[in-house]
């Protein structure tokens, strides 16, 4: 905890952020941080609330001891806060900004709407460690011998692949893109998270052992069973990424997208990738509409502003959730209010219990109109609930419905679970193959970037202690 008091005497306070009129003419991120003594105060807030929902299960699935390093925080040991903060969490420079905070909404304050700003201090302590140089590879100080490939790079490999290093393995992961990071980099916009912070972690990972193989898809590249034969272990850690289909007409217009082409693109065009043998998605000088409530959805209408998007339109077929959620029957999970993001807050036009029944297009083939309708609480069209939008440009961002099969996966010939995920137990991460282990999205399917972390760092115990016989890894 921080002071005795302190909860009492301080108001929380968050990060600003630029006005949406300057921020939206760049990728950068552009929250205002606060001060040392600001971030002081705010730690200084967490009280001795004798269960700390924050770090269980419930508010924090990596389980960070945020207490702990909130009470280190006041004391103004930042070092030590950050040796205590990466116990827990190989990259909470990542967390600390992409991460919706479950946290604050577990906090014991969260009943009076004034949680500990936790996401805040846990950026600034990592933030603060790199700065000062206190984050350095740690190599072991023997090797093991075995050997292991961790197929995809993003949260959930590169969990994994840290751990297996520093328990002296010989890592080697497999990346089918040109950099480290999958959903973190390419899935991810700038302006939530610049990528300099994936490739700090990579320079510190290949400092500790691991070697990474990009332009690498396993099994069209190379077979899954070459890495059971030159492997101990072969980890699989890739996305969930076929997308769900909105099932309506129109779809194959000119100007109709899945949301994650269109954010791959703009992501490889701010990391400096070649695009050019790619169809251009754009929003720019056009009227866009975006399909879908979630994040992905959110992180298409910050992008399309940036592109330079005349109105950007966004549809939910959820109901408007209430402005404040009802604490007595939601604390300390995750409660239905309404919520607005930063790219929301830049502009967009919001449509709640708007389904969409058909995406229209001109006689040459060009989308120019969404047809909606206003749903019921069983989401069926209501009778007179018709409009249409005008659209020069759809976006379809519903979220994901498991991995991909072709290739890799058809290879395999491993046991999926009922939503068509990779089967493996949390205790073990096995699949049906043995030899194979599966963690992060490709087996929990689409989740956040904190339960990619955490299975990450479960399944390297796991591997670890297959290989050896014994392990030190935490859970």
């Amino acid at each position: 905890m921080g002071k005795h008091t302190g909860f009492l005497e301080i108001d929380r306070q968050e990060a600003r952020y630029e006005p949406a009129s300057d921020r939206i003419r760049h990728y950068n991120e552009f929250a205002v941080p606060l001060t040392e003594g600001e971030i002081v105060r705010q730690a200084s807030r967490c009280m001795d609330c004798g269960i700390p929902y924050c770090h269980g299960d419930t508010g924090c699935p990596v389980n960070n001891q945020i207490p702990d390093w909130n009470d280190l925080v006041y004391q103004r040991d930042w070092e030590r806060a950050a040796i205590n903060l990466h116990s827990t969490n190989n990259f909470p420079e990542f967390t600390g900004r992409i991460c919706p905070a479950p946290c604050e909404e577990a906090c014991t304050l969260n009943l009076e709407d004034q949680p500990v700003t936790i996401k805040t201090v846990e950026q600034t302590i990592a933030d603060r460690a790199i700065k000062n140089g206190w984050i350095k590879p740690q190599v072991p100080e023997t090797k093991t011998g075995k050997k292991v490939a961790i197929v995809g790079s993003g949260p959930a490999g590169l969990a994994a692949a840290q751990q297996l290093a520093r328990a002296g393995h010989d890592v080697h992961v497999f990346e089918r893109e040109a950099k480290a990071g999958g959903l973190l980099r390419y899935g991810i916009p700038d302006f939530k998270m610049e990528k300099s912070h994936i490739d700090f972690r990579v320079e510190q990972m290949e400092a500790e052992g691991v070697t990474f193989h990009y332009n690498e898809n396993i099994g069209v590249t190379r077979t899954v069973e070459n890495l059971k034969k030159n492997h101990d272990a072969v980890l699989l850690c890739g996305g969930s990424e076929h997308p769900r289909d909105p099932g309506c007409e129109g779809e194959t217009l000119i100007g109709v997208h899945y949301a994650m082409p269109y954010l791959v693109q703009q992501n490889k065009r701010n990391g400096g990738e070649d695009v050019e043998g790619l169809d251009p998605i754009l929003a720019t000088g056009k009227k866009v509409v975006v399909i879908g409530g979630g994040d992905t959805a959110s992180d298409c209408v910050g992008t399309a502003f940036r592109q330079g998007a005349v109105s950007v339109t966004q549809l939910d077929i959820r109901p408007q959730p209430p402005e404040k959620e009802d604490k007595l029957t939601s604390w300390p999970n995750w409660a239905i209010k309404m919520r607005t993001s930063s790219s929301q807050a830049e502009g967009a036009n919001r449509e709640f219990q708007a389904a969409t029944l058909e995406i229209m297009g001109d006689k040459m083939g060009h989308v120019n109109g969404v047809k909606c309708s206003r749903v019921d609480e069983k989401r069926q069209p209501v009778e007179g609930g018709e409009f249409i939008l005008r659209a020069d440009l759809v976006l379809m961002a519903i979220g994901f419905a498991h991995p991909i099969f072709e290739g890799m996966l058809e290879e395999l010939g491993a046991d999926l679970d009922p939503r068509k995920n990779l089967f493996a137990d949390t205790m073990s991460y096995k699949t049906s193959v043995e030899g194979v282990y599966a963690a992060g999205d490709m087996r929990r399917g689409q989740s956040l970037v904190v339960w990619a972390i955490r299975e990450g760092r479960q399944a390297a115990r796991s591997i670890d202690f297959d290989l050896m016989g014994k392990t030190s890894l935490p859970r």
